[in-house]
């Protein structure tokens, strides 16, 4: 059962001896627990008597003391102590539908889960949010929302995203922004089909829910060699990333001087995508939509030089990078401006092509291992390389076609460290400061929703500021 205990944290404040690992919660403080959203949030006070039931029907009561906010300490089978809700929409440019057969099974479930989205920063669609569903959300200020909208025009959603209950998204949005909820929203642009006009009035409509809209990001549609049977999709060439940025910066704007913040921000894939240098530090105010590949590069380069100034001598070890192919000329801006202040850095960046999912997929978080070891095996690498995170599942520390990290060190002969997105983590590295090499372990039970929508961290940051006059 999705509530049953697993393990107790020792020393936390449910360590007590009337509650074991097995038995099942049943409330807190006199509240039924469905889910991790009953749990966090009834959990939250300073006194909470918990109430649990073991295998052979008797109940337990037990009055634990702890700071508010401060984490009882159970843990459960499941992430969510549920089922993760499926997405039921066919969505013309879904990913997972353009992914090749025969990956493991979780990688081809999609979730549009409200809970993910609060505590993962997963999107949603809200296509599958009943009234009370809404309503728990307002009820529990469950803070931010994120919400894939893609279009406000209601019969255009409805095509898009292939479920005749798409139309209704701005009458729940506008609900949620009485309720004070902020939302950060998504559009993926598809040309021809939600750009132009169609994303003029999106953005106009967005732009009368601010400030609850607190952003919304702009990306490319994703297309994969995989598409078969599915609705026909351009991709974005150079002149129409152009007309999109153009677009979107002159709304943003206009924002700007009205309300204090542009709200809306285009990825840096379409910057790269124009030819267009990525907008200054101050450009993207609080990088709300950093997680979405929304400033990500000029937060990475800001860091790193950041960091470069208190750097001193690298080790010379010769060494290399390995990247996507788009942000491969950013690594290697980054990398000379490195060797500027140090000549003896000796570096090879190399972008792997996508051959796994076809050349139109340039990010470095779908580079697999085959096309990793395709591309660099015989290739001069030097002492180590360095490959993003984003390249590896959190924990198992393997690729998306479940080739593993030791399996490509194997492979190419050399060790192979990580860097996370900290512009600073990756200068060190480039100085021979190396972060460890992790194998992993035992996955997350949530681990498999972070493939493609990594933690944002807001939610769980904002579980401290739940309001409690309920």
């Amino acid at each position: 059962m999705p509530s049953v205990i697993k393990s107790i944290t020792p020393r936390s404040p449910a360590d007590v001896s009337v509650i074991k690992a097995g038995q099942r919660l049943i409330a807190l403080n006199g509240h039924v627990i469905k889910d991790i959203m009953d749990y966090k949030f009834y959990s939250y006070d300073s006194r909470v008597l918990i109430e649990t039931q073991s295998g052979d029907g008797r109940l337990h009561l037990a009055l634990v003391r702890k700071e508010e906010g401060e984490d009882l300490g159970l843990e459960f089978e499941t992430y969510l102590m549920d089922k993760a809700r499926a997405c039921k929409n066919k969505c013309i440019f879904c990913f997972i539908d353009q992914m090749p057969r025969g990956m493991r099974k979780t990688l081809y479930f999609k979730d549009d889960d409200a809970r993910l989205s609060f505590l993962l920063g997963n999107y949603i669609t809200l296509t599958n949010l009943s009234d009370e569903d809404v309503d728990r959300i307002i009820k529990m200020h469950i803070s931010p929302v994120n919400i894939s909208v893609h279009t406000t025009n209601p019969a255009l959603r409805r095509f898009m995203l292939g479920n005749e209950n798409a139309g209704s998204c701005m009458d729940t949005m506008k609900r949620l922004a009485d309720a004070g909820i902020t939302m950060n929203c998504q559009i993926v642009c598809c040309p021809g089909i939600n750009d132009g006009e169609e994303l003029l009035r999106s953005m106009r409509d967005l732009k009368s829910l601010a400030p609850a809209v607190h952003s919304v990001s702009i990306v490319p549609v994703g297309i994969t060699k995989c598409r078969e049977g599915l609705h026909e999709l351009k991709p974005f060439d150079r002149r129409l990333a152009e007309e999109t940025i153009d677009l979107v910066e002159s709304v943003a704007e206009a924002c700007f001087k009205e309300l204090g913040t542009r709200v809306f921000f285009c990825s840096d894939e379409l910057y790269i995508t124009a030819r267009r240098p990525i907008p200054p530090e101050g450009y993207y105010e609080d990088y709300a939509q950093i997680e979405n590949g929304v400033g990500m590069l000029r937060s990475t380069m800001t860091e790193f030089t950041d960091e470069l100034s208190k750097l001193d001598r690298a080790s010379g070890a010769p060494f290399s990078i390995a990247t996507g192919l788009m942000a491969e000329p950013f690594i290697k801006e980054l990398v000379d401006m490195a060797r500027n202040k140090c000549d003896n850095i000796s570096c090879n960046v190399f972008g792997i092509r996508n051959d796994f999912f076809g050349e139109l997929i340039t990010v470095s978080g779908l580079v697999t291992g085959g096309d990793l070891i395709a591309q660099l095996k015989g290739r001069e690498l030097g002492e180590y390389l360095l490959i993003p995170e984003s390249m590896l599942r959190r924990e198992e520390r393997d690729f998306l076609d479940d080739i593993t990290l030791r399996d490509a060190e194997n492979a190419l002969g050399v060790p192979i460290y990580t860097t996370s997105a900290d512009g600073a983590e990756l200068a060190r590295a480039v100085f021979g400061i190396l972060p460890e090499t992790n194998y992993g372990g035992k996955t997350d039970a949530g681990d498999e929703f972070y493939r493609y929508n990594p933690p944002m961290g807001e939610g769980v940051r904002a579980l401290k500021g739940l309001k409690r006059d309920v």
